[in-house]
């Protein structure tokens, strides 16, 4: 579903800039504008894009999220990306000998908004799909965002990831609301007694309960069962139904 820039504009808060370092196919730009504005962020930098500024691929690919993308800076280079900001965290999964610290991406949002919520403006790194963000990049952050993959498979997509990213800060930001489905209370119990004699009363004329002497274990059986399902009162009513109607049938076949 496609939403309107003022829907995707009124629903944006505070967030980090995404800056990525050399991007390649304006498709993974896209994608990754796509995936950002998905949680909430939208200001995107790019350090010398392969294919140049503005791409229509990009734009095509980002689908809706044309507010990341009509807005989108490119720089010469990561110094002048990240030149007002004021705390950087790069994405790498290689092991690099720097002493930076490494946090994961739950650690990394919560990281960014304290920050943010304090009005410094932050920003992570990406680096570009064939070989990620250079050892130069990584040495200007503050740390390191390193996602928990696959290590005999650690290579991600620029939009994966960040799409992890996005959605660790949309988590840590208190964005995510998730509508919770309307509730119906359980029926009262004397809606279930009335249900558990009608079935077993049905059961009873239709021969179930064999041999006799163990009906009063299976009726109990029965009887728990029902009782520990946590009927409402329009299931009890529909399953009340389900029974005369099954009876019904049976009186048919007997004729």
């Amino acid at each position: 579903m496609r939403i309107s820039r003022k829907q995707a504009r009124d629903g944006l808060t505070p967030a980090p800039l995404f800056v990525l370092v050399e991007p390649q196919m304006g498709e993974n730009i896209g994608a990754t504008a796509r995936a950002m504005l998905n949680f909430g962020v939208a200001g995107l930098r790019l350090v010398r894009p392969r294919d140049g500024w503005p791409n229509p691929k990009a734009a095509a690919t980002a689908s809706g999220a044309s507010i990341v993308i009509d807005q989108t800076d490119v720089f010469a280079s990561l110094d002048e990306a990240i030149a007002d900001c004021q705390y950087v965290l790069a994405t790498t999964a290689r092991r690099r000998e720097l002493p930076t610290a490494v946090l994961t991406p739950d650690a990394a949002a919560a990281a960014l908004k304290e920050r943010i919520a304090a009005g410094l403006r932050c920003a992570v790194l990406f680096g570009g799909e064939r070989n990620g963000l250079a050892s130069d990049d990584v040495a200007r952050a503050d740390a390191i965002v390193s996602i928990p993959v696959n290590p005999a498979f650690a290579s991600l997509n620029l939009a994966h990831a960040a799409l992890i990213v996005a959605y660790e800060w949309s988590r840590a930001a208190g964005d995510m609301e998730i509508d919770a489905p309307a509730t119906t209370p359980p029926a009262g119990r004397e809606d279930l007694h009335r249900l558990i004699e009608h079935l077993e009363a049905e059961l009873d004329a239709a021969g179930y309960f064999f041999p006799l002497e163990k009906k009063p274990g299976m009726a109990r059986n029965l009887r728990a069962a029902i009782s520990r399902a946590g009927f409402t009162e329009p299931e009890i009513r529909t399953l009340r139904g389900v029974i005369k109607a099954l009876a019904r049938s049976g009186d048919r076949e007997e004729v």
